[in-house]
């Protein structure tokens, strides 16, 4: 918690505020266009949708499933396992 506390205040990480309306309307346009390709699980799909949501354009994971989905959104910089 110290650490991440120190990042929250050197600016390494920073507050969103998640508008979840949107968030899970985008969860649903995923899975139903996805889902069943990439073998992503909800909370996969979940955190991806938030991602564009608050329109990011980077996004990390060591997952390869929801690397394919979110290489196949437009996310660049997706780490490889």
């Amino acid at each position: 918690m110290a650490a991440m506390e120190a990042d929250l205040r050197d600016g390494r990480l920073v507050r969103v505020t998640v508008r979840w309306p949107v968030t899970f309307r985008a969860t649903l346009k995923l899975s139903e266009q996805h889902a069943e390709t990439t073998g992503t699980r909800s909370l996969d799909i979940l955190h991806i949708a938030s991602a564009k949501a608050l329109r990011m354009k980077e996004f990390a994971t060591f997952d390869s499933r929801q690397r394919a989905l979110a290489e196949a959104v437009g996310l660049t910089k997706v780490v490889a396992d």
